[in-house]
């Protein structure tokens, strides 16, 4: 059974801009070690960050949240599997808020083109 579906679209210079002007401090404070690692890693390191950062922001679009009650953004981290599947796994006020929604399964699709990075979550619950 669907909880939510999130949606959220970022354009890649943007993050990129940011990250540029305040360099380690942004992404310290938007993306745990591994996600930092894993983006770093990637031939095209700033789409990587801004589809995590959509990703996030459509986790929360999902949960009908928002940025509120204590939320961090170490609270969402979105990695690959072995696949390449992107994951989402939630630690924090968030994992309080989606063990109180029922929620067991988090559902991510990644995506980017040369402008923008996009993603979608579904939030789903066992009937």
């Amino acid at each position: 059974m669907i909880v939510g579906i999130g949606l959220d679209l970022v354009k890649i210079d943007r993050i990129r801009a940011i990250a540029e002007r305040w360099q380690t401090r942004f992404l310290d404070r938007l993306y745990t070690e591994a996600e930092r690692r894993y983006c770093l890693a990637r031939p095209e390191p700033y789409a990587s960050f801004a589809g995590r950062f959509a990703a996030k922001e459509a986790v929360l679009k999902a949960l009908g949240t928002g940025w509120t009650n204590g939320i961090s953004w170490h609270d969402i981290q979105v990695l690959n599997d072995r696949a390449g599947r992107p994951r989402a796994t939630v630690s924090g006020r968030v994992k309080t808020l989606m063990n109180r929604a029922g929620v067991t399964t988090i559902h991510v699709s990644l995506s980017h083109d040369t402008d923008y990075a996009v993603a979608e979550v579904v939030l789903t619950k066992e009937s």
